[in-house]
C-alpha cells in the first residue's frame, strides 16, 4: 500500500490569488492530505475562498495569531467557513511573534494564559453556529500540553525529528493516538537534484526564524544550543549576516525537507513514524518561486 501524501502549505502572494486557489485544487484532485495556509497576506480570506472553491480537502490557519482579531470575529469567520465547507475547516491559532506584534500593534501577555483566555472566551460564543476544531501552535512542552487539554490538534513548525518523541511525550497517550486528534508540523521543503542549492533554500528560509528568541529557546531545547548561541552573539555584536552560517547542516536535516523527489518523500515517512500524522510541506525551490516549488511538490508525489 503506498504512503498517503502529505499537507501542503499555500500563501497567496498579491497577483496569484486566484492561481492559488488553482493550485489548491489541483491538490485535491490529486489526494493531499490537506491545504494549511499561515497568516501573511490574509491566511484567513484564503481559507474562506476556499471553503467556497474545494470540495472534499481539509484545510485550515496555521496559523492566524490570536492578537490579529477580536474574538467575535474570528469566532463568525470560523463558523461560517465551518459550514459552508462542511465541516472541513480548522481554525489553527497561535501567539506568532515580536515582529508580528510590531505589525499588529499589539502587546502580548502570557503566552499560555492568553491561548487558553482565547479557546474558552472563543467556545463561549455560541451565536454563531457550530464552531469548527482548534488547533493550536506549539513549539515547547507547556504549550504542546495545553493543545492536548484544550483543543482538537496541535500544529508544530520548524521542530526536530530528533526531539519529536520529547515533545509528543507531552500529549496524553489517548490523544497521540487518536487519529481525530490532528498532529501536524509545518516543514520547509526544496525538491532539488542538486542537495548543496536546496540545503541553500532552507538555510535561507529559516534563517528569519533563529532571530526569533522563542524558536532558539526551543532549537536549545532539542540540543542545538551551541548553533543557538552562537547566533545569540553574533546578534549581539550586530552581525546579523553572520547568523545563516551557524545554522548547521546536521541542523537544517533535523528541522527541513532537502534534495532528491526520494529523499524528500522518506523524510515525510520519517515524520510520520515519529508520531506526526500530518506532516506538511512549506514548499521552496532553487529554481523559482513558489508556483514553482508547488510544481515540483507535484511532481515528487505524482
Amino acid at each position: 500500500m503506498s504512503e498517503p501524501l502529505p499537507a501542503l502549505c499555500l500563501i497567496a502572494m498579491p497577483g496569484r490569488r486566484r492561481r492559488t486557489i488553482e493550485l489548491a485544487q489541483e491538490a485535491e484532485r490529486r489526494g493531499f492530505a490537506g491545504i494549511y495556509v499561515p497568516s501573511p497576506t490574509g491566511g484567513m480570506s484564503t481559507c474562506e475562498a476556499l471553503s467556497w472553491n474545494t470540495a472534499s480537502i481539509p484545510f485550515g490557519t496555521a496559523i492566524a495569531p490570536i492578537y490579529q482579531r477580536t474574538i467575535v470575529d474570528f469566532a463568525q469567520s470560523a463558523a461560517m467557513m465551518h459550514e459552508v465547507s462542511g465541516g472541513r475547516f480548522r481554525l489553527g491559532i497561535g501567539i506568532a511573534h515580536g515582529p508580528s506584534y510590531v505589525r499588529m500593534g499589539v502587546t502580548p501577555g502570557k503566552p499560555l494564559a492568553d491561548t487558553r483566555s482565547f479557546i474558552e472566551k472563543y467556545r463561549a460564543e455560541t451565536g454563531f453556529g457550530p464552531l469548527p476544531p482548534i488547533l493550536v501552535a506549539a513549539l515547547r512542552k507547556k504549550m504542546v500540553a495545553l493543545a492536548g487539554e484544550l483543543a482538537q490538534g496541535v500544529i508544530f513548525a520548524n521542530v526536530c525529528l530528533s526531539h519529536m518523541a520529547q515533545s509528543m511525550a507531552a500529549l496524553p497517550a489517548a490523544k497521540r493516538n487518536d487519529p481525530d486528534f490532528f498532529i501536524g508540523n509545518m516543514i520547509p521543503t526544496c525538491i532539488n537534484d542538486d542537495v548543496e542549492a536546496a540545503r541553500a533554500v532552507n538555510r535561507k528560509t529559516l534563517s528569519n526564524y533563529a532571530f526569533l528568541p522563542n524558536y532558539r529557546n526551543y532549537w536549545k531545547e532539542a540540543g542545538y544550543v551551541e548553533e543557538m548561541e552562537a547566533i545569540e552573539k553574533a546578534i549581539a555584536e550586530g552581525r546579523r549576516d553572520d547568523v545563516p552560517k551557524h545554522l548547521s547542516d546536521k541542523w537544517l536535516a533535523d528541522n527541513t525537507l532537502f534534495g532528491p523527489a526520494a529523499k524528500v518523500r522518506e523524510g515525510v515517512a520519517a515524520w510520520r513514524a515519529a508520531g506526526v500524522h500530518t506532516p506538511i510541506l512549506v514548499p521552496s525551490s532553487a529554481a523559482g518561486n513558489q508556483l514553482k516549488a508547488i510544481e515540483e511538490v507535484f511532481a515528487a508525489f505524482d
